[in-house]
């Protein structure tokens, strides 16, 4: 507790310090506290017992790579480096530390092979240019929709099961890797869709036996297959006029990119995404499950928009 103090101390102070002498604009100051809230986040959820004052220059390279394995952009790793590099550079201004435990970090390699991220305008664009008036169509816009709306792997996605979505509480079941299961919120626009495809399309199919609990299906009545994804994705990309190579995973990685973003905590993020644990030890602790809806309606860009009209224009 007594640590937790120390952290809501110098953070406040940083805040008041950017706010007075700085005076940057309060987007500027949310993103700055937002970055040093990150690295609290670290601290705890690696269960090191630090203050601020504690932290040392390897426990920030643990939490870059931490940040990294999310999948999140480039940029936005460099900005939440700068803001962790302003935080320590302030307490060394102020002789509460003697030595900034941040100064040799490096930025993000750009020629570190990463997986492209789409912006919240470029997913808009490959939704929006998906054709509704067949049930292809319709059941291809519902995918990209889960997709983005939960963070799911591409194999979560064909696997997901008809039992496994329960939309009256926004959430779906997932079993992921390792059989480890956990439970992911879903948005109002994905679960629209679904509802959409499994009354008007998938409920007049002819499913093969054996196949009937899986949510997706291709034409023959089958659970489509990862392949299956990858062209769809393709397919809705030239659709839009995106000259990047788009899989499921970069979709995944927009998800959590976007949530960070938008200020989500890590640990509902690691979570959401079923990592492992960030610790070595490989403790999994699982969030309470209204926190992590919360989080969703609070952080992902599908949420905080006004919801558009529920009548399809097709």
């Amino acid at each position: 507790m007594a640590k937790f103090k120390e952290w809501e101390t110098y953070i406040g102070e940083f805040e008041d310090y950017l706010k007075l002498e700085r005076s940057l604009s309060e987007n500027s100051l949310k993103a700055y506290v937002s970055d040093i809230d990150k690295l609290q986040q670290f601290v705890e959820l690696s269960d090191w017992d630090l203050s601020p004052l504690d932290v040392r220059q390897e426990h920030l390279e643990k939490m870059l790579e931490h940040i990294c394995d999310l999948g999140l952009s480039v940029a936005t790793q460099a900005r939440i480096l700068a803001g962790i590099k302003a935080f320590y550079k302030f307490l060394l201004f102020q002789d509460v530390m003697m030595e900034d435990p941040s100064v040799l970090l490096e930025g993000p390699r750009l020629n570190r092979k990463l997986p492209d991220t789409l912006s919240y305008y470029e997913i808009e664009s490959i939704l929006e240019s998906m054709e509704l008036s067949t049930g292809e169509g319709l059941r291809n816009r519902a995918i990209l929709e889960t997709l983005y709306s939960s963070g799911l792997r591409v194999t979560e996605l064909t696997e997901l099961k008809m039992n496994n979505i329960f939309a009256d509480i926004g959430f779906l079941r997932i079993l992921g890797k390792g059989n480890k299961e956990r439970i992911v919120p879903i948005g109002k626009d994905a679960l629209k869709y679904i509802k959409q495809y499994t009354e008007e399309v998938r409920q007049y199919m002819d499913i093969e036996p054996g196949h009937e609990n899986f949510v997706f299906l291709n034409r023959r009545g089958k659970k489509l297959s990862r392949v299956m994804i990858f062209y769809i994705i393709k397919d809705a990309t030239l659709a839009a006029g995106i000259n990047k190579s788009v899989s499921p995973h970069t979709f995944r990685h927009s998800f959590a990119t976007h949530l960070i973003e938008g200020g989500a905590n890590l640990r509902a993020v690691q979570d959401m995404l079923g990592h492992v644990s960030i610790t070595t030890t490989e403790i999994y602790t699982h969030l309470d499950r209204d926190y992590l809806k919360q989080v969703i309606i609070d952080c992902h860009p599908r949420s905080r928009r006004p919801m558009a009209d529920d009548k399809l224009n097709r």
